[in-house]
C-alpha cells in the first residue's frame, strides 16, 4: 500500500465549531455497526468531553486538503487495575469511504498514542467487532497485539 502524500490530512482536537461535521462521522459510524444512538445524544458525548477533556477524553477530527472531514477517534480516559495506572480506550476510530486506504487510520491511530503519551497513560486500548476483518488489519500493521478477554455488556436502566 503507498503511503498518501505529505500533507493529505490534518488531525486536531474537536472544538465546539466541529461538532456538525463530526455528527455526521459519528452517525455514520453508528450506522456501520447498526446503532441507533440519537443525534442529541451523540452531541451531548461530544459536548462533555469538550467540557472536561482532563477526566473524560478527546476527540480528534481529521479532514483532508480541502478541510473536508475525513475520519474521527475518540478516547476516553479510564483505569486499569491490574497495572494501578490510568489508560486511554479508544472506543471510535472511523474513516469515510473516500479516504480508506491511505494511511489515515494509521495517523489516527498514531494521534491517539500521542495524546495518551502526552496524558502520561499506560497504554491505548481499543475493540473491535469480529467481523470487521478490515479493521483488525488496520491494528495489526499499527503494531497492536490482540487481548484474550472476552467483553460482556449488562444495560442498566434509564432513570
Amino acid at each position: 500500500m503507498s503511503s498518501p502524500p505529505l500533507g493529505a490530512f490534518s488531525i486536531e482536537p474537536v472544538t465546539a465549531a466541529d461538532l456538525g461535521e463530526l455528527l455526521g462521522l459519528m452517525r455514520a459510524y453508528c450506522d456501520f455497526y447498526g446503532a441507533a444512538a440519537s443525534d442529541r445524544d451523540l452531541l451531548e458525548l461530544s459536548r462533555s468531553l469538550l467540557a472536561d477533556p482532563e477526566r473524560e477524553g478527546v476527540q480528534l477530527i481529521a479532514r483532508d486538503r480541502r478541510s473536508t472531514p475525513a475520519g474521527f477517534a475518540t478516547i476516553f480516559w479510564s483505569w486499569d487495575t491490574t497495572e494501578a495506572s490510568r489508560i486511554g480506550i479508544m472506543n471510535d476510530l472511523y474513516v469515510v469511504a473516500h479516504a480508506r486506504a491511505k494511511g489515515l487510520a494509521d495517523q489516527l491511530i498514531r494521534a491517539c498514542v500521542q495524546r495518551c503519551a502526552q496524558r502520561g497513560v499506560s497504554r491505548l486500548e481499543w475493540q473491535t467487532g469480529p467481523e470487521n476483518l478490515r479493521a483488525q488489519a488496520v491494528y495489526a500493521r499499527a503494531g497492536a497485539t490482540r487481548e484474550p478477554w472476552l467483553i460482556y455488556t449488562l444495560p442498566t436502566p434509564r432513570a
